[in-house]
């Protein structure tokens, strides 16, 4: 299993707006990463957004590429947020993306939660999504494979999927079809047990929605051998909402992560985020974060330092 982390500080929230606060600082953020890594490898998750001209484009962290490097991967998302549907155009920003970082990438993730309708900060807003998440797939791994990126892994992600609305992953492989399975390198889930509604054991809420979320795969005809990657995941600090219980929760999801991943084909992990947005904030979105907004550590830092740790040297 690979591990990582988005190490920006700006969130997005449930309203379509953006939950911010301190400046990054690149060095604190370049010293918890390398002490987060240990010896071996580790993903850094960064977000870029395509809109429509006369809209910003949005980056997070800025400049991702400085926390690359000494075992250091990159783990892109591209957002598709165009009002006007604009899928060609999307096409060709992604394009864009591998051009600019090439071998620094690891993974690249193909819009941000689409099939979650309602919310601006979201792709599942924008009209059209569908066809720019399947032909972004396909389009990505074909640029990857012609500038010669060939370890680099495609993928999406989506959140938990229940009822009707668990029919995602096949709508997408029936539009797709063969091209689309044979160009995914792994698929996402963004989960955040105990957060939105309460889950009295997440370790277990994490194996069952690991569980689900593989099962949507394989009925959707996407082979076992497909990693499942899990792209957010976090539990806030705040108000009735304590550091040593985020550290609980943490504790309680990475053991069910790891434990599952044989059984459930889980290639990664990637905690959503290492620092908080602001930290003197009450808002569920603005304390993610493993560290406080002035870098001090929480105690869930070390809960996730020694899970990283403990899954490269077993026993």
């Amino acid at each position: 299993m690979e591990f990582g982390i988005y190490p920006g500080g700006i969130t997005g929230d449930d309203e379509g707006g953006l939950a911010t606060g301190p400046a990054d600082d690149p060095a604190e953020i370049l010293a918890a990463l390398r002490d987060l890594q240990g010896d071996g490898p580790f993903l850094v998750r960064g977000y870029c957004g395509f809109t429509d001209p006369g809209r910003p484009r949005t980056e997070t962290p800025q400049d991702v590429e400085r926390y690359a490097g000494d075992g250091r991967r990159l783990d892109i998302v591209v957002q598709y947020q165009s009002d006007s549907g604009d899928v060609p155009g999307y096409l060709e920003f992604v394009r864009g993306v591998l051009h600019r970082h090439g071998p620094a990438i690891a993974t690249l993730q193909i819009t941000e939660e689409p099939n979650v309708a309602g919310i601006a900060t979201l792709d599942g807003y924008y009209p059209d999504v569908r066809r720019a998440l399947v032909e972004g797939v396909v389009a990505a791994r074909a640029e990857a494979d012609r500038l010669g990126l060939d370890d680099l892994r495609v993928g999406f992600n989506t959140t938990p999927m229940f009822g009707p609305a668990a029919g995602f992953l096949g709508d997408l492989t029936e539009f797709g079809g063969r091209a689309f399975v044979d160009a995914l390198g792994y698929v996402g889930l963004d989960f955040f047990p105990d957060v939105f509604m309460p889950a009295p054991d997440p370790g277990a809420a994490t194996a069952g929605l690991l569980a689900m979320h593989r099962d949507l795969m394989t009925a959707a005809g996407i082979p076992a051998a497909v990693p499942l990657h899990v792209t957010e995941n976090g539990w806030p600090t705040g108000p009735g909402r304590t550091p040593e219980r985020q550290a609980e929760v943490l504790g309680a999801v990475l053991d069910a992560v790891v434990g599952e991943s044989g059984a459930l084909g889980i290639g990664a992990y990637l905690h959503f985020a290492l620092r908080d947005a602001d930290s003197s904030k009450d808002g569920l979105f603005h304390r993610f974060g493993l560290l406080y907004d002035d870098y001090g550590r929480k105690p869930a830092f070390d809960v996730f330092r020694r899970a990283v740790r403990t899954v490269r040297t077993p026993g």
